[in-house]
């Protein structure tokens, strides 16, 4: 019997090599989808580089994703691919809106003209509530952005609702909440500082620099959060769902938990420095999750403490073996 094919768009981030991970486990065929760029980072998948397959294809080029579908012939899509830091969505608005807005468009259609029973998941954030209208936010709480990524991200999250509902395509949102492990990029805010912290730790570094400390967010692991984008796919009728722990944390929080890994007092090293400041901040996120529960069966393992200590001990690890 062959096995199911999944196309996964974005595979060398933190989300893409957690859920080729999890699909090899459960006998597919992945297929990560990579840009033709000269930087591109493997490191996140190498250790299962040899156990699935890349092809060639963009966001921004329509026909290389036909191409591409027509090709491989998917079961599932994950597009987890896009313009995904938020700092940089103010710098690069122009751009964030043609990855994470019109390239979901893109491959939407690829789906609707080469094969529409193929099953689509969409990565939509929860950076869409922005300033929150209601605590926590669910399914059904209207979307407020507070950035261009934000923006973007409503937008590709309500072409996905409007394909389903125009053309009976199963495509499904996951309204993921931040989500963090080892192999988050060194911008984002955790990873930051686990990294930080093994630094001092290691005599590497004297002190932090960091923006708000009273922003807060709903942590939880990665790993567990694909899981999530799998189940979607494989229920009977397509819906959205909010993925998250329900417990939200300050950045202070993470700071004081991750510095308390090593044995240190994170009063002595962290500095708050006005650049990391946003122009337009989003003070609370945390989400409710009962109707993942409820349907998928789903919700989070790991900690927000297992994951912090989880994270600075990796960071340690690598560090020592420079």
């Amino acid at each position: 019997m062959a096995k199911p094919v999944a196309l996964v768009t974005g595979v060398t981030g933190q989300d893409g090599s957690y859920l080729s991970e999890l699909l090899l486990n459960k006998g597919y065929r992945v297929i990560g989808m990579v840009r033709r760029a000269s930087t591109e980072n493997f490191a996140r998948i190498a250790h299962i580089k040899g156990d699935f397959e890349l092809r060639q294809g963009d966001l921004l080029d329509q026909l290389s994703l036909i191409s591409l579908l027509q090709e491989i012939k998917p079961r599932e899509v994950y597009n987890l691919a896009a313009q995904s830091f938020v700092p940089t969505s103010w710098q690069q608005p122009v751009l964030t809106g043609e990855f994470t807005a019109l390239g979901v468009t893109r491959m939407l259609e690829a789906v609707r003209l080469v094969d529409p029973s193929i099953r689509f998941y969409q990565a939509s954030s929860s950076e869409m509530f922005g300033k929150v209208l209601e605590t926590p936010q669910k399914e059904t709480t209207p979307f407020y952005p507070r950035s261009p990524y934000g923006v973007a991200k409503v937008y590709g999250h309500y072409i996905t609702v409007n394909y389903r509902e125009s053309y009976n395509i199963f495509a499904v949102s996951g309204i993921l909440f931040n989500h963090e492990s080892p192999r988050r990029g060194l911008e984002f805010v955790t990873r930051k500082i686990t990294d930080g912290v093994a630094r001092i730790k290691l005599g590497m570094m004297s002190e932090l620099r960091l923006g708000n400390l009273d922003a807060h967010r709903d942590w939880g692991f990665a790993g567990d959060y694909v899981e999530a984008m799998w189940l979607m796919l494989q229920q009977p009728r397509p819906e959205d769902f909010v993925i998250a722990t329900g417990v939200s944390h300050s950045v202070r929080e993470l700071v004081a938990a991750a510095f308390g890994c090593v044995g240190l007092d994170w009063q002595q090293h962290v500095v708050v420095d006005q650049q990391f400041i946003r122009p337009a901040e989003v003070d609370v996120l945390v989400g409710d999750a009962t109707k993942a529960q409820q349907i998928l069966g789903w919700k989070p393992r790991v900690s927000f403490a297992q994951m912090v200590e989880m994270m600075v001990e990796e960071d340690l690890k690598r560090l020592k073996q420079g």
